[in-house]
């Protein structure tokens, strides 16, 4: 959510700062803005409601002159989308300039202080009383860095945000609290801010990730963080793994189809010299504890959000099956409000794409305060969740730029089948049993790419059914969190009502709802509970109910009994959920376009959640 940029050197600033704004468009956002500063030392500010189309709009008419300045795509929470709520906000003098993101908890008494002291404020933002706050503490000799400095330590709340000003020219202020940033470290005499790695990309892969409660003052001759309680600190520098043309749509589209047909790359970077054939095992260097050490895990929380939640439920059979771990699943947004029991033995793994979701670096806070082991899948290398859990795996998916997590969702699934093998095998999963789990895995790339022919069937199912009003998606044992997943992308691209159910729970209610205008998306692989799914789908039929049905090679007990078969290679049942959700994916991708919707960028959505 919401895109920071900035750009401090010797090249025009704007043009560079447009760019990084496109390069973050996929998090979702309702008004951009940038603010520069002149080579006079005149700060030039301009902003607009709806997409950086319209913003450029604007600068045709004269983009600020300026070799520093910083931009932001903006996803409301406070105030409505509108050029007036838009960021950069800036101080009364317009000499002070603010983009932000996150949420300041006490605003409302920032902005009662300082409308007693005379301040005026023109927006409904509860950024506009962190401008007016640093105008308030920019006493004459100090430096920009010192009123920041001194206007944080009376901010409550969830912040990065990047400040410009003409009364300290040639500087950009930043700092981080909740909400990530990273620095830039470019060449020749330049350096950038963004809220991540894509708005930086085009100009270096070296990076440095800022921590909580860290400042940064950059400059043309370099940067220099300090934390807000510590004062100076060195912070690693990082190096890029993935290039610009990751972040490119590479001909396809969408990014969400290029990313649903990167999936066959995407599984094999996330085993790349993990698989262990000869003794059915992995190795992940990632994993830090002894021996000793995992066989004292006697429970798992795993906590997570959205999609990541999906791939959770299913990492939860995968671990009661073959470690005997009790599981438990929790989401991040409600264990973080709980007091929830973590007696010793307990490990609390936490899943995320970007490793900055609010809600679930909270939640592994939370964990981590009350004594537990921690441990992270993310995807993004050098994020907050990455660095604050013990130990962890890394996804390796590449950028994933496209809101609906299609790729990352099953790279977090194979991540997840990894883990529990290496687990297992230190504890009673036997060679046989580890080889035959390495060998699906070494096999599934190949079933993901002949998965992805299923394209041209998909595509005319979302013109048949892509007018309908709701579906109804079923599942049992690991298909169920397929369910619930195939209903949430068809919700998010195609904004079509969908709710995703254990199959045996479609007699507790949702039955009432079917119909002859009702499409139930049943996923029926050739697992344990196949029979039990196929009595769920006459249930369906009996009531006039549409049916299309995922099923692993041939099914001849469905043929006749529903409308359309999708047929998916057969695997080993805990990896089965990679198969069957990628026609889910391209399902609801082709009725997004069937109904024109705007793929990458649904409404309302946004890529990283770092707001509550």
């Amino acid at each position: 959510m919401c895109g920071i940029v900035g750009y401090v050197g010797a090249k025009e600033a704007g043009p560079i700062l447009i760019e990084g704004l496109r390069r973050l468009e996929y998090r979702g956002y309702d008004s951009a803005g940038l603010a520069v500063i002149s080579p006079e030392g005149r700060l030039g500010t301009v902003k607009e409601a709806g997409k950086i189309a319209q913003l450029e709009g604007i600068l045709d008419e004269g983009m600020p002159p300026g070799t520093c300045g910083i931009a932001h795509t903006r996803w409301a929470t406070h105030g409505a989308p509108n050029r007036l709520n838009a960021h950069p906000h800036w101080s009364q003098g317009r000499d002070i300039a603010l983009v932000h993101n996150g949420i300041i908890e006490n605003a409302e008494v920032i902005r009662s202080k300082l409308s007693d002291l005379g301040y005026i404020f023109e927006t409904q933002t509860d950024t506009e009383a962190v401008v007016h706050l640093i105008d308030e503490a920019f006493q004459e000799n100090s430096t920009l860095e010192d009123a920041v400095l001194t206007a944080l330590r009376q901010v409550e709340g969830a912040y990065g945000l990047a400040v410009v000003s003409s009364r300290d020219p040639g500087k950009i202020v930043v700092a981080r609290k909740g909400s990530p940033l990273l620095i830039g470290i470019g060449k020749n005499g330049e350096n950038l801010v963004g809220s991540d790695a894509s708005a930086v990309i085009q100009h270096t892969k070296e990076v440095v990730y800022l921590d909580d409660g860290d400042c940064a003052v950059l400059t043309a001759e370099g940067y220099r963080v300090f934390h807000i309680e510590e004062g100076n600190v060195q912070r690693s520098v990082h190096q890029i793994e993935w290039d610009l043309e990751a972040a490119e749509k590479g001909g396809y589209e969408h990014f969400m189809l290029k990313e649903i047909c990167e999936q066959p790359e995407s599984i094999r970077n996330v085993m790349r010299g993990r698989l262990l054939e000869e003794t059915g095992d992995v190795r992940l260097g990632g994993i830090t504890l002894s021996d000793e050490e995992l066989a004292g895990i006697r429970r798992i929380v795993i906590t997570a959000c959205g999609t990541s939640w999906h791939a959770a439920l299913i990492g939860e059979y995968m671990l009661e099956e073959l470690t005997g771990i009790p599981v438990e699943v929790e989401y991040a947004s409600e264990f973080r409000y709980r007091s929830p029991v973590l007696e010793d033995g307990t490990l609390v793994l936490a899943i995320s794409q970007s490793g900055e979701t609010a809600d679930t670096l909270a939640a592994l806070e939370e964990a981590r305060a009350r004594g537990a082991s921690t441990m992270g899948i993310v995807n993004t290398v050098g994020s907050s969740i990455a660095r604050k859990t013990d130990f962890g795996i890394y996804l390796h998916a590449g950028p994933e730029i496209g809101v609906a997590s299609t790729k990352a969702f099953t790279s977090q699934i194979v991540a997840l089948a990894l883990f529990t093998l290496y687990l297992g095998r230190r504890r009673h999963l036997s060679i046989l049993q580890g080889r035959e789990l390495v060998a699906a895995l070494r096999a599934l790339p190949d079933q993901v790419a002949q998965t992805l022919a299923l394209g041209p069937l998909t595509k005319e199912l979302a013109v048949v059914y892509g007018d309908a009003q709701n579906f109804l998606y079923l599942g049992r044992g690991y298909q169920f969190p397929v369910a619930l997943e195939g209903a949430l992308k068809l919700k998010e691209v195609s904004y079509i009502h969908a709710e995703g159910y254990p199959a045996a729970e479609m007699k507790h209610g949702p039955i009432a709802l079917i119909d002859d205008d009702m499409p139930v998306v049943a996923l029926a692989p050739r697992d344990s509970v196949y029979a039990k799914v196929v009595s769920n789908i006459e249930e369906v039929k009996a009531r006039s109910g549409r049916i299309l049905a995922v099923v692993s090679g041939d099914a001849p007990e469905l043929i006749g009994k529903v409308d359309h078969l999708i047929e998916v290679p057969h695997t080993v049942p805990a990896l089965l959920p990679v198969l069957t959700s990628i026609p889910l994916q391209l399902l609801a991708y082709h009725a997004a376009i069937h109904r024109n919707r705007d793929v990458d960028q649904p409404r309302n959505l946004a890529k990283s959640v770092t707001v509550e």
